[in-house]
C-alpha cells in the first residue's frame, strides 16, 4: 500500500513539473535548447546564458529556457526536437550539425538558431550564408575548412609524423567534409591516413586498438556531436595509447588532450544569444546572415605532451594562443 502511495506521489510531482514547463507565464518567450550531449553547466551553456543576460534577459523573469539533451544518443534527437515543437517554443537553439539538421526537418515554422555547425552549406542547412532563407540561421565554426591547417600544425609539432589516424563519424555530414579536406591535405604533405569510424561510444576503444595495431603515430579527431559528447573517453584512450592527438575543439585540451586548433566555441554560443534576441524582436531568421568566425585559437597542453614523451617545438609554442602548463 505504501508503495502505491509513493508511486502516485512521485508520478504527481513529475506530472506537475511537465505541466509547469509547458505552461510558461503568458507573454514570456520560451527558448528550446536542443543538444546531442549531456546536461551541463559547462562553458558553452554558460556563455549562452551570459549572452542573454548581457542583452537584458533574465531567466524566469522575462525569458524561459527548456533543455533537451540526447546524452550521446543521436537517435534520440528527433524525439527531443518533437518535444520542443509540442511545447510551442518561440525559438530553438540547436547545438551542432546533427541537432540543427533534425530541428530543420522537424519544423518549418518555429525559428531555429544553430550554433557550432562546421559547414552549414555542405551539410544542407542553408543554401546561402548572406540570406539563409526559411526559418533558420546561426553561427558557423567553419571547422571543416580548418582541417588542412590542423594537419600542418600537427606535422610541425610531432617529429617524423608519417601515418595519421582520422577518427570520425560517417553519419555526421560535417565529418565527411573534414575527411575530404584531410585526404587532399595529406597527399600534399606526404602523410598517409588510417581512417577509423565511430558511430557510438562503444566504437572508440576498438578504433584506438586498430590504430595501435596499424602503427599510427598521430591522430586527428573530427569535431562533431558524437566526439564532443564523449570527449573525456576519447582523451583517456589517446593518453592510454600514448598517441599524440589534434582536436577540433579546445574543450578536449582543457581536460587533458594534447592540442587543438579551432574557433572559440563558447563565443559562438554567446553570439547565438544575439540571434535569439533579434528573432524575439521581430527579425525573420532567413534574413539574418550566418556568422563565421574571424579568429582561431591554437591551444596546447604541455602536461599531456610530457605524459606521452613529446616535446613541442618552440616554433609551434610561439603560435599558441593558450598553453596549459
Amino acid at each position: 500500500m505504501k508503495r502505491i502511495v509513493w508511486f502516485i506521489l512521485i508520478s504527481s510531482v513529475f506530472g506537475w513539473a511537465a505541466i509547469a514547463e509547458a505552461q510558461a507565464p503568458k507573454g514570456l518567450p520560451l527558448i528550446g535548447f536542443l543538444s546531442g550531449g549531456f546536461p551541463s553547466t559547462g562553458p558553452n551553456d554558460k556563455a549562452f546564458r551570459q549572452g542573454l543576460k548581457s542583452l537584458g534577459y533574465e531567466e524566469g523573469k522575462n525569458i524561459k529556457l527548456v533543455y533537451r539533451y540526447a546524452e550521446g544518443s543521436v537517435n534520440r534527437v528527433p524525439e527531443l526536437a518533437n518535444e520542443l515543437v509540442r511545447l510551442n517554443v518561440n525559438v530553438i537553439l540547436a547545438g551542432g550539425t546533427v541537432p540543427a539538421l533534425v530541428a530543420k526537418q522537424t519544423t518549418k515554422t518555429i525559428p531555429i538558431v544553430f550554433v557550432n555547425v562546421a559547414d552549414p552549406l555542405s551539410s544542407g542547412l542553408v543554401t546561402n550564408l548572406a540570406r539563409p532563407g526559411g526559418n533558420i540561421t546561426g553561427t558557423s565554426t567553419i571547422n571543416s575548412e580548418l582541417t588542412p591547417k590542423r594537419l600542418e600544425l600537427f606535422k610541425e609539432s610531432v617529429k617524423n609524423l608519417s601515418r595519421v589516424g582520422f577518427l570520425y563519424n560517417p553519419s555526421d555530414a560535417s565529418n565527411l567534409v573534414s575527411l575530404k579536406q584531410l585526404q587532399s591535405s595529406a597527399r600534399a604533405v606526404g602523410v598517409k591516413l588510417f581512417l577509423t569510424e565511430a558511430r557510438e561510444l562503444n566504437d572508440f576503444a576498438p578504433a584506438f586498438s586498430a590504430m595501435t595495431r596499424e602503427g599510427v603515430d598521430g591522430l586527428i579527431v573530427a569535431a562533431g556531436t558524437l566526439t564532443s559528447t564523449h570527449r573525456k573517453r576519447i582523451v583517456e584512450l589517446a593518453s592510454k595509447s600514448r598517441l599524440p592527438t589534434m582536436y577540433g575543439e579546445s574543450g578536449f585540451v582543457e581536460i587533458g588532450g594534447l592540442m587543438s586548433y579551432a574557433a572559440n566555441f563558447p563565443e559562438q554560443y554567446r553570439r547565438a544569444a544575439v540571434y535569439v534576441d533579434k528573432i524575439l524582436k521581430g527579425s525573420k531568421p532567413g534574413d539574418i546572415p550566418v556568422e563565421q568566425p574571424t579568429k582561431f585559437e591554437l591551444v596546447i597542453n604541455l602536461k599531456a605532451a610530457k605524459q606521452i614523451g613529446l616535446t613541442i617545438p618552440q616554433s609551434v609554442l610561439y603560435q599558441a594562443d593558450k598553453v596549459i602548463k
